[in-house]
């Protein structure tokens, strides 16, 4: 009932202008109150009209009224507004099972504003005002509403626990320190407080340090994260243009090849027919003379004969002395623009292969495999390149497989065919983490990266695997191997198998290798700095020696 009358008295008191609680209320002579600025704007509204009127009852004034200030009207807004302070709190303001309840609410219980650690007690905004407002709570310390109050007091004795036992790393209260922790190492609760607070705070500095130093690593992966997008986005475009380039060129080419072999066609057509139409003519006359030589040849009078025979024409230059040369053909177009197509599928492949994309390792660079498992995550199936290998080498079907075979194999001639050592190297280049094994025979054989650029040419160094600064090389031979770079050569032990792995981490400028059996045992590990694309190779130096990428 208290709640209806504080509405109707709300509705009472507000101004039918602004439809609020009444502002400095006043009252015109018709008895109807407004807000003074309220009026004040209406009636200067109506100044250019010769009469005034209420808004509310719409009476009208001849002159403009004076306004009276209502005294009662503004205690009883100013009554409401304490009556709307008073009133009962929403709903959200009581606690629930997961709040802090006030220990002091009677009834349904406020949620907790404070907690107060001397009373052991919690309080909502109303009860905590004595906290503020008297003198015997200045000491007190307020804190967060916490559940864990009675956690502050000794379950032994009931007394507060302010004392900290560093002997036995525990909160006490004051008669267990003259009691179970007699001779203990003790102080006071704030000064163990105090100290750790000190180790928290160096704690929180080295975090907030690595904070920074994580935001600006982060800072630098977003930057290499545009650098990368920016860099792909340009060489796409780049590309693309080129591409564009290249197909407009073709077409040019293709049209001028068809122009140059139509005019070709258009010209020796038109030799043959000069020809034809020649012999034609002549066949021509030669009929008529043979005609002629008929008709004179079956004249039966012998006089007539005779006057005829000398009137006979002589005959033209026989055809004989035309000489019909062989004429062109277009064969050889065909054979060349075959080999374009091959040069630029070469060309294609080999710059599309060198395309390779830099692996970012940034912050946390992965582990390396421990277990083959492991490794074999990042296994590659590598494919032999047939324009590489050695005239003396023999390819499986599928290029995986190589045998020395003494003998020369029916490879077409290719600038990047190894002339003197006996080597192959994969067709893809290798980036990124990588891993391939090779099972080799009893003899020997050389288990090498190489960068593409090795020289092909002859058995020096500059060709052999590991003889330069291009390539690295696994020596297995027999019972032993042996590392070998730019000529340099470590000796390794470890168990022999015929099987051997190679862990390559180009960006990393890691390559492993490990003889492979039931377990995996590491020979060798170079850790380096790769400037180029690498290519798994072999070279083989005993006749009937194979090695086959598994």
């Amino acid at each position: 009932m208290a709640q209806k009358g504080v509405q109707l008295d709300q509705e009472t008191i507000c101004c039918s202008i602004c439809l609020d609680l009444l502002k400095d209320p006043v009252t015109i002579p018709c008895g109807h109150s407004y807000c003074m600025d309220c009026i004040k704007t209406h009636f200067d509204g109506e100044d250019q009209k010769p009469i005034y009127s209420c808004p509310q009852c719409r009476k009208d004034f001849a002159l403009r009224p004076v306004l009276l200030k209502s005294t009662m009207l503004a205690e009883l807004v100013e009554q409401l507004k304490k009556t709307r302070l008073q009133a009962a709190p929403a709903a959200h303001c009581y606690a629930g099972p997961e709040d802090v309840a006030c220990d002091v609410c009677s009834g349904r219980k406020l949620k907790a504003f404070k907690s107060c650690l001397q009373c052991l007690a919690s309080y909502c905004e109303q009860h905590l005002q004595p906290h503020y407002e008297s003198p015997t709570f200045k000491k007190h310390k307020l804190v967060e509403p916490s559940k864990k109050l009675q956690e502050n007091i000794c379950s032994r004795h009931g007394e507060v626990m302010k004392i900290f036992c560093r002997t036995d790393r525990q909160s006490i209260c004051y008669l267990c320190s003259v009691e179970e922790h007699k001779g203990h190492d003790t102080v006071s609760a704030a000064a163990e407080r105090s100290e750790r607070q000190k180790e928290l705070e160096v704690s929180q500095l080295n975090i907030q340090q690595r904070i920074q130093d994580r935001e600006k690593d982060m800072k630098l992966l977003q930057q290499e994260l545009e650098a990368i997008n920016h860099s792909a986005d340009k060489a796409v475009e780049d590309s693309e243009k080129m591409f564009t380039e290249l197909i407009r060129l073709m077409q040019k080419r293709s049209s001028e090849v068809k122009q140059q072999v139509r005019s070709q066609q258009e010209t020796e057509v038109r030799g043959v027919k000069e020809v034809e139409e020649k012999l034609q003519q002549e066949i021509r006359e030669l009929k008529r003379k043979d005609a002629e030589l008929t008709k004179i040849s079956n004249t039966e009078d012998h006089n007539q004969f005779l006057h005829s025979y000398p009137s006979l024409s002589a005959l033209s230059p026989s055809t004989s002395s035309i000489q019909i040369r062989p004429r062109r053909r277009f064969d050889h177009v065909t054979a060349n623009m075959s080999r374009v197509r091959d040069i630029l599928q070469d060309v294609l492949r080999d710059t599309w292969t060198d395309v390779s994309l830099t692996e970012v390792d940034v912050l946390l660079p992965a582990a390396e495999p421990k277990t083959r498992a492991e490794f074999l995550q990042y296994s590659r199936e590598i494919a032999l390149d047939p324009n590489t290998a050695h005239r003396q080498l023999l390819l499986s079907e599928v290029n995986r497989k190589v045998t020395y075979t003494g003998q020369q194999q029916s490879y077409s001639d290719h600038p990047d065919r190894f002339t003197g050592c006996f080597q192959v190297l994969s067709r893809e280049s290798l980036t990124g983490r990588c891993y391939w094994e090779v099972e080799w025979s009893e003899g020997g054989v050389y288990v090498a990266v190489s960068y593409k650029n090795i020289s092909r040419a002859g058995g020096s160094g500059d060709c052999l695997f590991g003889s330069n600064n291009k390539s690295w090389a696994l020596h297995c031979y027999k019972c032993d191997y042996t590392f070998v770079y730019n000529k340099v050569q470590t000796a390794i032990s470890g168990p022999l198998s015929s099987r051997v792995g190679v862990y390559l981490d180009h960006s990393a400028g890691i390559l492993s290798f490990y003889s492979v059996s039931e377990t995996m045992t590491l020979l060798h590990r170079l850790q380096t700095t790769f400037t180029q694309p690498l290519y798994a190779g072999v070279c083989l130096y005993f006749s009937g020696d194979s090695v086959e990428f598994c």
